[in-house]
């Protein structure tokens, strides 16, 4: 809050690209961020509750996949089940 109070263009320049975390007492207070880095901020959380979303899609199926007994332990059986899904496609 001294800094704020003493020197706010200091601030609002780290605002400018990133969220300055404002703290009274040595405890967490306020945020404060300019809209472009509050929309980066916004977006990059979108991004990474879409990847979470397909990981989580992903590690049920291949679990799914694992309890019904499709899988191979071996490289030359998972080479073999790719090339039978690739001439299965073409």
């Amino acid at each position: 809050m001294t800094t704020l109070q003493r020197n706010p263009s200091q601030v609002k320049e780290a605002a400018r690209d990133s969220v300055v975390r404002i703290t009274e007492q040595g405890a967490g207070a306020y945020v404060f961020c300019s809209e472009e880095a509050f929309e980066r901020r916004i977006a990059a959380e979108r991004e990474d509750a879409a990847f979470e979303a397909r990981l989580m899609e992903a590690v049920g199926r291949g679990m799914a996949d694992i309890g019904a007994g499709r899988y191979t332990t071996s490289v030359e059986g998972a080479f073999a089940r790719a090339e039978e899904l690739r001439r299965k496609r073409a």
